[in-house]
């Protein structure tokens, strides 16, 4: 199951990049459905979803196919309170519009590291990197459940309505903690269910490629941080965006031993 739903991912993803590629496509896009289906781009036309939570300003600091293939539920660098130096990790990075955003905050000095497992987007970001000239960027292939980056080299994880589409979410947030360096912390966007909601009940809502099925709830969320040794653990909804399910900020912090 958690190989044929990582495909089905990868392939969805694929065809999305491919979309945000085109100008006359992409989310957001007024041909997005034929380009890239109805579930992955659907939800950024109500804007609870994808470019619309990003203001003016940030998204004209990026080249237009990273707005087109943004597929987020928030805005990670928004919550995340970069400075200068520092080392970023977006898990899930897409198109780059937040290894971008990122590497602008954290400056010449410091550093942005995005983690996709599809080639499609890995190329696309990369080419968006360039266009915006950014060069405090680094663009890695692999698994958000085996983060090919040493421990304690991080001071920041972000993501952007990803880890929700992981099996295996015990894995992603013992890599997240893995990777922080200690005092390092979490900013990220996710959709979260609230606690009265079943798996089923979730389930019944949307899909994996909608980032609803597999949402977590506050409270296993919050749970599941602590477990792997993460502390000032906090879940802030932001927005509805099914009954019962919301766009929210998910903060932790990595203990100073």
């Amino acid at each position: 199951m958690t190989d044929t739903l990582r495909e089905q991912v990868r392939d969805r993803y694929a065809a999305a990049a491919r979309a945000a590629s085109d100008s006359s496509c992409g989310c957001g896009s007024k041909d997005s459905d034929s380009c890239c289906g109805d579930e992955c781009c659907q939800p950024s036309t109500d804007g609870d979803f994808g470019q619309a939570l990003y203001s003016s300003e940030e998204r004209g600091e990026l080249p237009e196919p990273a707005v087109l293939a943004s597929l987020g539920c928030g805005n990670p660098t928004a919550v995340a309170e970069l400075r200068e130096g520092e080392t970023v990790l977006d898990l899930g990075s897409g198109g780059g519009i937040d290894v971008i955003l990122s590497a602008k905050r954290v400056g010449p000095t410091g550093r942005a590291y995005g983690l996709d497992m599809t080639d499609e987007m890995l190329e696309l970001a990369r080419k968006n990197a360039a266009e915006a000239g950014v060069t405090n960027v680094e663009f890695l292939k692999g698994l958000i459940e085996d983060v090919p980056l040493p421990a304690e080299s991080v001071d920041v994880v972000i993501s952007n309505c990803v880890i929700n589409l992981s099996t295996e979410k015990p894995k992603v947030l013992a890599e997240i903690a893995r990777v922080l360096k200690p005092g390092g912390r979490v900013g990220v966007s996710d959709v979260v269910a609230e606690d009265h909601l079943s798996p089923d009940q979730r389930a019944e809502r949307g899909s994996y490629f909608g980032c609803i099925a597999g949402t977590l709830s506050t409270s296993e969320y919050e749970a599941g941080l602590r477990a792997v040794g993460l502390i000032d653990v906090s879940v802030t909804f932001t927005h509805a965006v099914a009954d019962g399910m919301h766009g929210a900020i998910i903060k932790a912090a990595k203990r100073v031993d």
